[in-house]
């Protein structure tokens, strides 16, 4: 569910982008180990070779960027931290399977192509909201974070960063560093993201809200892949 209540509060809260470089070794790595140079034997079916390809990329999009250089920012992108950023878009209704397009996904569902700032477009469907981006932003909450982290666009890694600040400004950050995605660290994030349980197991905002028991499981199934991708 895309966090409308981001109108009413502050600290409430989608062009390819150029991949830190360990983030695209990474990346390189799983799709070309597979390439051309194996032998002629081996080679599979063309239909086969489309399917494959076609896994691979929805294997490593996004999902394989767990690392970063001197353009990474302040945070770092540790396995467990890329799979908490992977579950607050599956709850906001920004997943896609891990494709960068999540990263221009507005409230209701449109895409937007300028990531080179905040779209800043309202948009009236069920509520009114002007939230954008991976983690659903509100506006002035992207310009707040954008101005203190120094975030010069609204590309992808620079979303990750400012998402990151927010969970680490809920106190949630060390915890879900050391422990995982608890049901502590939820509730803490509850007042961020109306898709996450409070501790009644509701929305801090009244609306349609992902169970506990759903987070836990995307986490850890994701957590489980990303440390498969990096031979952990």
């Amino acid at each position: 569910m895309l966090c409308v209540h981001r109108l009413f509060s502050v600290f409430s809260p989608a062009t390819r982008w150029s991949r830190p470089v360990v983030g695209a070794a990474l990346t390189a790595g799983l799709v070309l180990s597979a390439g051309a140079k194996q032998p002629l034997k081996n080679a599979k079916a063309p239909a086969e070779q489309v399917e494959q390809s076609a896994t691979s990329s929805r294997n490593t999009s996004s999902r394989a960027t767990l690392s970063t250089g001197k353009e990474g920012g302040r945070y770092e992108l540790t396995p467990e931290r890329r799979a908490l950023l992977n579950t607050i878009r599956y709850a906001e209704g920004t997943w896609k399977d891990g494709e960068d397009k999540g990263y221009r996904i507005m409230y209701g569902g449109g895409q937007f192509q300028d990531l080179s700032r905040h779209p800043e477009r309202v948009i009236v469907k069920r509520y009114t909201s002007a939230a954008a981006g991976a983690y659903q932003f509100l506006p002035k909450t992207w310009k707040g974070v954008a101005k203190e982290l120094k975030l010069s666009s609204f590309e992808p890694r620079h979303q990750d960063q400012a998402a990151l600040h927010l969970v680490e400004r809920r106190g949630a950050l060390k915890e879900i560093d050391r422990k995982g995605l608890t049901r502590n660290a939820m509730a803490k994030l509850a007042p961020e993201w109306a898709s996450f349980p409070t501790w009644t197991g509701r929305s801090a905002y009244g609306q349609p809200v992902k169970s506990p028991q759903d987070l836990a499981s995307f986490y850890s199934s994701n957590l489980r892949q990303l440390r498969n991708q990096l031979g952990a």
